[in-house]
């Protein structure tokens, strides 16, 4: 028997996680090409022989089990040595996949495939390949660990001070009880969890440390479990761990327990650092030599070494989260974790358990094990809010309890979760206006800005346009093999003289688009996206050289005011926001409204 069937359970559990955390379908398969855990379609396989159990062919996963090697498959239909459906088709449709080895102490105990069956999942899989292979590698560095635990514990009776060696070795605390639940070996991190010694922990009853803990039903039904989430209430305080707990064999019956356990903030931690491989943005990472982006990172740099909640302001596109992270991994807390939460893109319902996690059974469709939110996930690290001006009304007031106290509860929840956490937040909206308007807290606001940022739009900081242009263009190169050297005169005068209304991004996605389209080795007019050269038009077509000047002056200031307008709206407030941008007083304004004939 294969040692990934010994540990299917937890194979079957780490083939639904990759599928769930990515959106594709899993398979798993062990030394001999049998499958031992899947999703989909392959859920209903298990037991059965991948590629006819043929381990000497040619196809994907024997070659990866011979090899030890990452495979992908861009075009599953077109390779012919995919499968034994020769080219054109597969068993069932799959349309691309990468497949990775399951390494154990050098040996090659089985294979991981993420598969698309559809062109989104497709996409998924090559559009972010390096991280998607770099995902799946640690998912089977994390089953190899587990296969390699179960190992040991098999031999826990017949080779105990070797199993005694290891133990010490693992960043778990372990604890080994007997029939009754008396506790008869431990390890130090056991004791360091626990706030005391082994010689204390060593024959007392795990009720003194663990009370009502699952793991006693174990003794009895021999039925272990995985990664439950536990909480003990002990002299020492307050214990949150992840538990793990198996019997083990003594003779003919079950002898006891061997429970395994984490401190849920390093459980976390783990998770956060896995599944999401977080880039770390630096200061010198924000391209830009202007004086008015020198003096944001400045700022940026010096608020980095406070603990102070942070707000940040700039239009859309500025690069608010880049100067987030920046502040974060130049701080104290750079080693803890960076987690982000887009406050407008998920929907309100779902908001308040995203942030602050939910007990089992809050809700209708809620986990039965509850799920800790993002501030726990942020604990020792910073949390970053961004479009907080999305924030519904009823959860402004629990943000706001958050920062004052740095506590809160989970949905469903009556216990008090304490957290340290650093909350930097971020918004393209103008928030002293939605306090006039009602929409947005005051004390909230004041609770957030205490050291308030603001990231100066691109069109305010022209020198930089053509230093981002060449930054843009190195990076998107690499990305598509291609050896572009520049932009054309034409392309360059027009980008820098360009207002960027989506600032950096717009610009970024520009580069792009002309990475993408250009034919020779530099990027010419014919390679700037169509709806830049419509902007250039429009206002080309005000300057008509048969009127007389005043006449064009009166287009041009009728054009741009509409622009503004557009972008801000016709309110009150908006047309404050437009005067003020424009330099104008609101009487002035609202005297070229009527003169010019302006109406949006």
């Amino acid at each position: 028997m294969s040692i990934l069937r010994e540990i299917s359970t937890s194979v079957t559990q780490v083939a639904e996680a990759i599928s769930i955390a990515i959106g594709v379908e899993v398979e798993i398969v062990d030394t001999d090409l049998t499958i031992v855990g899947g999703t989909g379609i392959y859920a209903s396989m298990i037991g059965k022989k991948e590629e006819g159990g043929h381990l000497d062919s040619n196809y994907l996963y024997a070659r990866v089990l011979r090899s030890g090697k990452t495979e992908s498959i861009e075009d599953a239909k077109r390779a012919e040595d995919y499968d034994d459906m020769g080219a054109g088709r597969t068993h069932f449709g799959e349309l691309a996949e990468i497949c990775t080895p399951i390494v154990m102490q050098g040996d090659t105990i089985g294979v991981i495939g993420l598969i698309a069956f559809t062109e989104q999942q497709k996409s998924i899989l090559l559009d972010k390949k390096r991280s998607m292979v770099t995902f799946v590698e640690k998912m089977a560095d994390l089953l190899a660990a587990k296969a390699s635990q179960q190992e040991i514990l098999e031999g826990v009776e017949a080779s105990r001070d070797e199993m005694s060696t290891v133990l010490e070795t693992t960043h778990e605390g372990i604890f080994a009880l007997d029939k009754k639940g008396y506790i008869k070996h431990c390890n130090n991190m056991a004791a360091t969890l626990f706030k005391t010694t082994k010689s204390d922990l060593i024959g007392r009853h795990i009720n003194d440390f663990m009370m009502g803990t699952p793991a006693l039903e174990v003794i009895e039904t021999g039925r272990g479990y995985t990664e439950n989430e536990e909480i003990f209430t002990t002299p020492r305080g307050k214990m949150h761990f992840i538990v793990t707990a198996k019997p083990y064999i003594s003779g003919d019956e079950i002898g006891g327990v061997v429970i395994s356990f984490r401190d849920i903030q390093e459980a976390q931690k783990l998770v956060y650092n896995i599944n999401t491989r977080a880039l770390q943005n630096t200061l010198d990472d924000i391209v830009g030599n202007s004086e008015e982006i020198k003096k944001a990172k400045k700022q940026a740099l010096i608020t980095a070494k406070g603990n102070s909640t942070v707000l940040i302001t700039g239009e859309s596109g500025t690069g608010k989260e880049m100067f987030a992270k920046a502040i974060h991994y130049a701080s104290p807390r750079g080693e803890g974790p960076f987690v982000t939460v887009n406050c407008g893109a998920i929907p309100e319902n779902l908001l308040e358990s995203e942030l602050f996690g939910y007990e089992k059974g809050a809700f209708t469709g809620a986990s039965d094990k509850g799920k800790a939110g993002k501030f726990e996930a942020a604990n020792g690290g910073t949390i970053f809010l961004d479009e907080i001006g999305d924030m519904p009304p009823h959860l402004q007031v629990k943000i706001l309890h958050v920062l004052q106290n740095m506590r809160f509860e989970r949905v469903g929840g009556n216990k008090n979760i304490i957290v340290d956490v650093r909350v930097i937040a971020a918004t393209n909206k103008d928030l002293e206006s939605m306090i006039r308007e009602g929409t947005f807290r005051e004390d909230l606001y004041y609770r957030l800005s205490v050291i308030p940022l603001t990231i100066p739009p691109l069109r305010e900081r022209r020198d930089d346009i053509k230093l981002l242009m060449y930054h843009f263009l190195r990076k998107y190169n690499t990305f598509m093999n291609r050896k572009i050297t520049g932009f054309t005169k034409e392309v360059e005068e027009l980008y820098i003289n360009h207002d960027w209304p989506g600032n950096v991004r717009e610009l970024e996605n520009a580069v792009e688009y002309g990475t993408n389209m250009a034919f020779g080795d530099t990027i010419g007019m014919d390679e700037v996206p169509a709806r830049l050269l419509r902007n250039e038009e429009n206002v080309m077509k005000f300057q008509d050289t048969n009127l007389p000047l005043s006449e064009q002056v009166k287009r041009y200031e009728k054009e741009i005011i509409t622009r503004k307008l557009k972008k801000y709206g016709t309110s009150g407030n908006a047309k404050d926001t437009v005067a003020k941008e424009l330099g104008l007083s609101r009487a002035t304004l609202y005297r070229k409204l009527t003169e010019l004939n302006i109406t949006v």
